[in-house]
């Protein structure tokens, strides 16, 4: 279906199904969702001329002498939003922001991963993405307690949960969003979902998405949920899984290995993770924007990753390569395990493909497997057996960051240096904040 076909169908569905109200939906650099509403009869000229609205309120999009900009809705994700009332109905476009002058404008991050995507799709390749994402309900916003004592995969009459994930399931598959599965994590409270892989810029949507309608259903049965990578100190942190491949035009995936007997990767696969494995550090800020995301990737985690590493079936690895089954090799495929549900998963695409294109540009060889035995050895160990460990803190991340020409390329000067204005902000104020941890130890003692 082209582009005037898809406009055509959503301008038809908009009138038959009592359509009263489009919500206009895209993120700011952050991640954030933004919305404003136009009524139906202002869609059509929407899709020809955009609609203005202010930039300079959005985050990280312009500044007050500049802010004007045009928002023009993606027809291919026209969804009705099916908590809203069947009559009057209302329902949602993601959009791509332009300029006045009707240029993409470069703080989209919807255009970062489109721009990404182009250029892979200019070298063959078409990036497809799976994703894991976990969280945690609490009581309120204010209190970080467990709802429940349940674990990993418990089915038990304690997991009063069930209901709120059934219901997230059937609200995200009416917006044609397929959920692989729902789950009870590891922690107490700790909830995970798996949807079914898509394109790179579907994928991101349906992540925004999900995450949306997950805290829809939370606030609707009076709790809260959280994407937090680290709420609890003594749970399971959470975490947002990529399962990435790379299919040619021809809709064979060109990660499959068919001489490689152990892993059943192709040198193309081994080429991407080695690219993506070489900008580990690089890539840091973006896969883990908060400060407690850092939380999250402590060395000595048996599950999460620290240091740049991939292996099979090794959780602790910072790319996974899931177990191949036999006759499946379309579903061939490597884990990103680093990235957590606090960061936009467009600039985490972006920014993941353009480190493994660069991989496959240059010819890079991936470095040997690292297994469990990782776990054991000390920091100084691992550092000696050539392997880079991950930034351990936001500031850290973030100095690479900025120092970063690949980054900068990737993902253009604008968002680029707000982001890194914007974390550095943010960094400034944990670190004049005091802890009720210095409280404890320094208070009584000084």
């Amino acid at each position: 279906m082209d582009l005037q076909q898809n406009i055509d169908f959503v301008l038809r569905t908009v009138e038959e199904r009592n359509i009263r109200f489009i919500r206009l939906w895209f993120t700011d650099v952050l991640g954030r969702l933004k919305s404003f509403a136009i009524a139906p009869e202002d869609l059509e000229i929407a899709f020809e001329e955009g609609i203005g609205f202010d930039g300079s309120s959005i985050e990280g999009f312009c500044t007050p002498d500049e802010a004007d900009m045009l928002a023009f809705p993606d027809p291919t994700t026209f969804q009705i939003l099916p908590w809203r009332p069947s009559n009057d109905g209302v329902a949602r476009i993601f959009c791509d922001v332009y300029s006045p002058d009707r240029s993409p404008f470069p703080g989209d991050p919807r255009e970062a991963l489109r721009r990404m995507f182009m250029k892979a799709e200019r070298a063959g390749y078409i990036l497809n993405v799976g994703a894991d994402m976990e969280f945690y309900y609490f009581p309120d916003e204010k209190t970080p307690e467990p709802l429940d004592d349940v674990g990993y995969f418990d089915l038990t009459p304690q997991d009063s949960a069930r209901d709120l994930r059934r219901s997230m399931v059937l609200r995200l598959e009416k917006m044609s969003i397929p959920v692989e599965y729902t789950y009870h994590s590891s922690g107490r409270s700790q909830h995970g979902i798996s949807l079914r892989h898509a394109e790179a810029l579907s994928m991101s949507d349906a992540l925004i998405t999900a995450k949306h309608v997950i805290m829809l259903e939370a606030y609707e049965a009076g709790i809260h949920a959280t994407f937090m990578p680290k709420p609890l100190a003594h749970e399971a942190s959470s975490g947002m899984l990529l399962h990435q491949s790379l299919f040619n035009h021809d809709g064979e995936n060109v990660f499959w290995g068919a001489d490689d007997e152990k892993y059943h990767l192709s040198d193309i696969a081994k080429s991407y993770m080695a690219g993506i494995l070489d900008h580990a550090a690089e890539l840091s800020a973006i896969t883990n924007p908060t400060v407690n995301s850092y939380k999250r990737l402590q060395a000595g985690s048996d599950i999460t990753p620290a240091y740049a590493t991939w292996g099979l079936r090794n959780r602790s690895a910072m790319i996974r390569v899931p177990i191949y089954k036999p006759g499946k090799h379309q579903s061939c495929r490597i884990e990103l395990r680093t990235p957590d549900p606090m960061a936009n998963p467009y600039l985490v695409n972006a920014v993941t493909l353009a480190a493994g294109l660069d991989g496959i540009e240059r010819g890079l060889s991936l470095p040997s497997e690292c297994t469990g035995d990782l776990l054991r050895m000390s920091d100084h160990e691992i550092r000696q057996r050539g392997i880079t460990p991950l930034p351990r803190s936001l500031d850290a991340a973030l100095d690479i960051f900025e120092q970063s020409d690949f980054m900068r390329a990737a993902l253009g000067e604008h968002i680029h240096s707000f982001f890194l204005k914007k974390k550095r902000e943010e960094w400034r104020r944990y670190a004049s904040t005091i802890t009720e941890w210095e409280l404890k130890y320094y208070l009584a003692n000084s």
